[in-house]
């Protein structure tokens, strides 16, 4: 297969190939050329065409190096990790799973490099890291995910067996890990919110496993700090007792503020491909019509 065979080459020949091929990308293949332009625009009002363009380019550009680093991290050593990405306060982090014996919920968003800053955080901070996913459709590609993920000992959990497993191990600490910046299908129960100038859906998820569970919840930002080398924050979102608030989902909308001012602060390196603004807010009091996929789904975090 392609993807094992590129994990062999070194990281410098694979950024070499992410030229041509984010140049593919943007002006061969035209993948998804339209909605990068439209979800930047819509994101950055005030950029002119020619600075979205730029934008929109450094944005191809880096998709086609991190696809190319998650490819390679098949064939990388703990060291290798830990060499390139970096922790600003482990402490904070490392204070729950000193000071509480439940789990948490550690949010992010689809920025810098998400799969090394699982590894970055599991091997710093040697304590049980596990990302909650929904499965790829290419099912070749999904093992090679499923290995990433696992390598560095993180377990990671399908989302059809999340809510079983966490009840399983809910006396367990370890960090749930959920990149939550995706937008839900119609058919799936959803929060809407403002989020970069537009109408967004985001999963219930998050909120809802934090309150019936008591974890606490934490956004993991992952910053670019030069090609090859990120570093990563942790911020406080909510923690337990949970109580009843005056705004809906503060949770919620507590990440949607944190992910907003990532993606602000480094806006190429988020996922503007993503269809994340292609369904229209509801009317109030709409609910999405019941089906089986929605009830297993309906709580899906991950990415």
């Amino acid at each position: 297969m392609i993807y094992r065979l590129l994990s062999w080459l070194p990281l410098p020949v694979l950024y070499l190939l992410a030229w041509p091929a984010h140049l593919l990308l943007y002006y061969v293949a035209g993948y998804r050329k339209a909605v990068v332009r439209q979800n930047l625009t819509r994101a950055f009002p005030d950029r002119t065409v020619s600075e979205i363009t730029v934008l929109a380019k450094k944005f191809y550009l880096q998709l086609a190096q991190v696809a190319f680093e998650i490819l390679k991290t098949r064939r990388m050593s703990a060291a290798d990790i830990k060499r390139r990405v970096t922790l600003v306060n482990p402490e904070l982090l490392r204070s729950y799973s000193n000071d509480y014996s439940n789990s948490l919920i550690l949010l992010a968003i689809h920025q810098g490099n998400w799969e090394w800053m699982l590894h970055g955080a599991r091997l710093a901070l040697d304590i049980p890291l596990d990302p909650v996913y929904k499965p790829l459709h290419n099912k070749p590609l999904d093992r090679l995910i499923f290995e990433i993920r696992s390598q560095f000992g993180s377990r990671p959990i399908p989302l059809a067996s999340a809510p079983r497993d966490i009840l399983r191990h809910r006396r367990e600490f370890r960090g749930l890990v959920m990149v939550a910046d995706q937008a839900p299908i119609a058919s799936e129960r959803s929060y809407w919110t403002t989020f970069l100038n537009g109408d967004a859906a985001f999963y219930e998820g998050s909120e809802a496993i934090a309150r019936l569970t008591g974890f606490a919840v934490l956004f993991a930002q992952c910053r670019r700090l030069r090609r090859g080398h990120y570093e990563v924050e942790f911020h406080e979102v909510a923690q337990p007792p949970y109580t009843q608030s005056k705004v809906e989902r503060p949770i919620i909308e507590r990440y949607v503020q944190l992910a907003e001012a990532a993606i602000r602060a480094e806006p190429e390196s988020w996922l503007w491909s993503n269809r994340r603004w292609k369904r229209k807010r509801p009317p109030v009091g709409a609910q999405p019509s019941p089906s089986a996929h929605a009830t297993r789904n309906q709580s899906n975090p991950a990415a």
